[in-house]
């Protein structure tokens, strides 16, 4: 065990060096990545892989989603390469384009005892088949034998199957948080939020912004109430609850418990909010183009949207990006400011078979710890979120890609969307009743039984 600790020590230096090769090589030579791909990262200080290399090269094989039309798919085969190089290792890779064909053929490869060494793969239902069937290590049994194994991730954003252990090591994904104008902010004095911003300030900003002549919100009611629902139900909850779902007892009464609050007391949070006029006039008419426009023309302060939305804004309005930020969501309860909605949902999994091989055990575990260094995940990512204690550092960014990759940094726990959890007619049900509930036509229980005997 020591003589594999001292080889370890090697392999991390030949490792760190090849990052630091490889982003040179990206700043001279071998072309310009296309449009649609990350840009490369500085170099991170997380240390390379701390595993060591095998006595003989390992033939390595791997299956992911970088498949040849993925933005991705460079910086995943320099990756690649800058490993093949430090350990001598040859990764015979099978990726390809992530669609329904090629879940399937992953599944059955697994089935038949073809499966990979290494798979980037869906951290979702996607993946119990195989977690099941026991054929992919959980990290627990692998820090067992490798101590820092992913210790540079958060283990509270890990994908947590159906028996309760982690399995893969997390790549990157969606968020949905607040945007703020800075034009507007500046204009009324009020300072852009920051990870400790708290409903009570919150609401104290809005009626700042409102008495200065701006719309403290923008949102369509009528169109896309969903994002300041699952923020004022977390916030009226916890983090660990934000997926459960309220129920009916058999007469079709609303089940009176902790579920059933909080879903009522966020309901009442929306109409606080309309009620004291901090929604555009036109909210439960307007569209949600419409009131996005009023943020990207300065007219409003705040606007809850998705990591999708900084490329709308860097598309369509690049004169005037300085005036918009990441901020974070206002919270209450036990839930803090830096709590999401948002999900990782792709990972890495070492399989058994590789596991149960001494030499591809090690040349596994050296991969993936590879291709989740803080140095390597940065060069996939702009402004998507990741597991990343230390947070992903993209270069290249504009302002508002690095306000995001900013405001990630602090992130400290990353929840589903509820709404996923339930059927499209119970939530379309429920969004279109949130008009009724904030005018007063609807009590927030009555719209609660509505949607939920639809589901």
């Amino acid at each position: 065990m020591k003589g594999k600790r001292l080889l370890a020590l090697s392999l991390s230096a030949a490792l760190t060096l090849s990052l630091l090769a490889g982003c040179a090589n990206n700043n001279t030579g071998g072309g310009d990545p296309a449009p649609s791909q990350s840009p490369s990262a500085s170099v991170s200080q997380t240390p390379a892989p701390s595993t060591q290399p095998s006595a003989k090269p390992v033939e390595l094989t791997v299956v992911t989603s970088y498949g040849g039309d993925d933005g991705n798919r460079k910086n995943y085969e320099n990756a690649v390469k800058q490993y093949e190089e430090a350990t001598g290792n040859t990764v015979m890779d099978a990726s390809a384009t992530s669609n329904e064909e090629w879940k399937a053929k992953v599944l059955t490869d697994f089935e038949t005892g073809s499966e990979p060494d290494v798979l980037f793969f869906f951290t979702n239902a996607d993946a119990e088949p195989f977690v099941s069937a026991g054929k992919v290590v959980d990290i627990a049994t692998i820090r067992e034998t490798y101590p820092d194994y992913a210790s540079n991730m958060k283990d509270s954003m890990m994908a947590v199957a159906a028996d309760g252990k982690n399995y893969a090591v997390p790549s990157s994904g969606f968020w949905e948080n607040m945007f703020a104008n800075t034009a507007v902010l500046d204009a009324c004095g009020v300072a852009v939020p920051g990870p400790d911003y708290t409903w009570e300030a919150f609401l104290k900003d809005c009626q700042t912004i409102k008495d200065a002549g701006y719309t403290p919100i923008a949102c369509s009611l009528f169109e896309v109430p969903h994002y300041w629902f699952e923020f004022m139900i977390m916030n009226n909850g916890t983090c660990a609850d934000q997926l459960e779902v309220p129920t009916l007892n058999a007469d079709g009464s609303l089940v009176m418990d902790a579920v059933a609050e909080k879903w009522i007391a966020g309901l009442n949070d929306m109409k606080t909010l309309y009620d004291m006029g901090f929604f555009p006039d036109n909210t439960l008419t307007a569209s949600d183009p419409e009131t996005v426009q009023l943020f990207a023309d300065d007219e409003a302060a705040f606007l809850i949207d998705g990591s999708w939305k900084v490329g709308h804004f860097v598309d369509n309005y690049a004169d005037t990006l300085d005036h918009y930020a990441l901020s974070y969501v206002p919270a209450k309860g036990e839930r803090k400011a830096t709590d999401m909605i948002g999900g990782i949902s792709m990972g890495y999994f070492i399989s058994q078979k590789a596991w149960n091989d001494p030499a591809k055990r090690d040349a596994a575990v050296a991969f993936v710890e590879h291709m989740t260094s803080d140095a390597v995940l940065s060069t996939f990512v702009t402004t998507e979120v990741t597991a990343l204690k230390n947070g992903a550092t993209p270069s290249g960014l504009n302002s508002l890609q690095q306000s995001a990759a900013d405001a990630n940094a602090y992130v400290t726990e990353v929840n589903g969307a509820v709404q996923d959890t339930i059927t499209s007619e119970a939530k379309t049900d429920l969004f279109a009743n949130v008009q009724n509930v904030v005018t007063g036509n609807m009590t927030p229980e009555e719209a609660i039984v509505s949607a939920i005997s639809l589901n």
